[in-house]
């Protein structure tokens, strides 16, 4: 079996496990994480576990979150394929590749300059065009590209940022975004209905800090096993 035969089998197990263990049962999102190749968004020496449900490092003091809680996030979004999303954390880029098969254009926001750098790069090598990689401050947004009917940030704030809160677009706009304190948090979908924000809690979660303005100081990041 080749190499890229035995990927292909195991992202079939992941989405497999997706369905049968997570419930997942958005065809679109199942269709996208059988698609992209998660294993080519992670330091080689972490391919063997690249369809595992964990976390894995990236550099920089990043990782790359477990599938199910990328499948989680994306599957509250409800995305239709006609979303300005603004992904808050690019990373490695692979929920940057999933949100562009899920929606129309994804506009991603990245602290780390050598992490946007290789994501922006590795993105346009595997053929993801409808997408922005900008370098800046998550916590603030993309005040100029919004309203965003989608928001999904992979890293975890103390309390919601007004910014992004301001960002959402009017009528039914939507945020799916990491709360809590340095060591553990609660996953949470924002709807925006004019003047008013809704939230639900999707589950419990442990994930990097979002640093920013609106988000933690740079002095203190939380530690992640993996």
């Amino acid at each position: 079996m080749s190499r890229d035969d035995s990927y292909q089998s195991a992202r079939t197990a992941m989405v497999h496990f997706l369905e049968e263990v997570g419930g997942m049962s958005n065809p679109r999102l199942l269709k996208s994480m059988a698609t992209v190749p998660r294993h080519k968004f992670i330091p080689a020496r972490y391919h063997p576990r690249a369809y595992h449900h964990i976390a894995l490092p990236i550099g920089e003091q990043q990782i790359i979150l477990p599938p199910i809680i990328a499948a989680t996030m994306l599957e509250a979004l409800a995305l239709t394929g006609t979303e300005q999303i603004l992904e808050v954390g690019t990373g490695s880029g692979y929920l940057t590749a999933l949100l562009e098969q899920l929606g129309h254009y994804v506009f991603s926001l990245e602290r780390s300059p050598r992490l946007a750098e290789a994501a922006a790069a590795r993105l346009y090598r595997l053929g993801y065009e409808q997408l922005d990689v900008h370098l800046g401050d998550g916590s603030q947004g993309l005040p100029d590209m919004a309203p965003f009917h989608a928001i999904i940030a992979t890293s975890a704030v103390p309390r919601l940022p007004r910014p992004l809160a301001a960002q959402m677009y009017p009528d039914g706009g939507r945020m799916v975004i990491p709360i809590g304190d340095k060591k553990s948090q609660i996953l949470q979908l924002i709807i925006r209905h004019g003047d008013q924000w809704q939230s639900r809690t999707l589950r419990s979660i442990q994930t990097t800090a979002l640093i920013g303005r609106f988000g933690f100081k740079p002095d203190s990041p939380p530690s992640v096993e993996v």
